[in-house]
């Protein structure tokens, strides 16, 4: 579908769980105004007469509420991240989808994905209501466009190979569930992560939901806050085990990087040097002899193969360093074993 071609939406609360009028934006159900994020927190209540020191105390202490959000709905990440990989593994993309903080913080969780796993840049991708400028400045009105979320999808060509991720920490944000449910009806995967409770009627806006609960923001409304921080945290968790589900990561090492430059090369010599035993000169040597790719010298050090070797057993471990080095063992011993590493 073309990015000027019209979008037609079947805008029913079967596929929307909201009402949707003649103009194209959904109605606010009946609980929308009590939802968490537009709640006043008691606790920090008097903030403005606070000092400094016990200012931050409050803000701290409501922090720690991140961490138990996120490990409450452990069930639904985990759900979310088989789905990432599925996609990941028939060669789908993973397309964060967001407005405001929550659109930038997907942007830049897709952003990290090439430097950190050495993957191509369009397997997790950032789209945010307004784009590029939407980035460093709010753009209004951006996310109450339903279409607009829907033509993004149609844009990016999303497919049942792909799963598409929906970040609206009030569980509202219009572009977000017109993405979601364009991505619905083109066959492929959907997440939805909020900060407030799922709302009644609404349990098909995506394949999986994510509800942390954070409770209401110190600054009422601030969602850059709890919100954004318990969004970056399970962002993380998605794509770093989705990652190392991928082969990506070795014991606790970056391992796929690419040594594009003289950092990454240093890196990529340090741990080889580091996991083999090597010492500096004999690692750098290695590598060369690897082709500069780390996977691969890893696996010629530790399972003493040669590179034409290592990169088979790579393959046929489909990138997981450690499963290629004991399937190498095995057969160098000739028992057919695979001792553990």
């Amino acid at each position: 579908m073309l990015e000027g071609e019209a979008i037609v939406l079947s805008r029913t609360r079967e596929q929307t769980g909201a009402t949707i009028p003649q103009g194209g934006r959904p109605l606010p159900p009946a609980r929308h105004d009590r939802r968490l994020t537009e709640q006043r927190n008691s606790r920090s209540s008097h903030v403005d007469r606070a000092t400094v020191r016990e200012a931050l105390a409050i803000i701290q202490a409501e922090d720690r509420r991140c961490c138990e959000a996120a490990e409450a709905c452990a069930a639904e990440v985990a759900a979310a991240i088989e789905r990432v990989v599925a996609a990941f593994r028939q060669g789908g993309r993973l397309i964060y989808v967001g407005a405001g903080t929550s659109g930038r913080l997907g942007v830049l969780d897709a952003s990290e994905q090439p430097p950190t796993f050495g993957v191509p840049a369009d397997m997790v991708q950032g789209v945010i209501a307004g784009g590029y400028e939407a980035l460093h400045r709010a753009v209004e009105g951006a996310e109450d466009d339903l279409d607009s979320g829907a033509r993004a999808m149609a844009g990016k060509e999303v497919s049942r190979r792909d799963v598409v991720f929906g970040i609206a920490t009030g569980g509202r944000t219009p572009y977000v569930l017109g993405a979601l449910a364009e991505a619905r009806r083109r066959g492929a995967a959907t997440v939805l992560l909020t900060c407030t409770p799922p709302l009644e009627g609404e349990e098909d806006l995506a394949d999986v939901q994510i509800h942390a609960l954070v409770g209401p923001e110190v600054v009422t409304g601030s969602t850059r806050m709890k919100a954004g921080t318990v969004t970056k945290l399970i962002l993380n968790q998605v794509t770093t085990v989705a990652m190392i589900q991928m082969g990506k990561v070795y014991e606790n090492l970056m391992v796929d990087l690419r040594p594009t430059n003289a950092k990454l090369v240093d890196r990529a010599r340090r741990i080889l040097a580091e996991v083999a035993g090597l010492e500096p000169v004999a690692a750098a040597a290695l590598l060369e002899r690897a082709g500069g790719d780390l996977k691969r010298a890893l696996v010629m050090a530790l399972a003493g193969v040669g590179a034409d070797e290592a990169a088979r057993r790579l393959v046929a471990a489909e990138g997981h360093v450690a499963r290629a080095i004991r399937e190498a063992r095995g057969a160098v011993s000739g028992t057919g074993e695979t001792p553990s590493i």
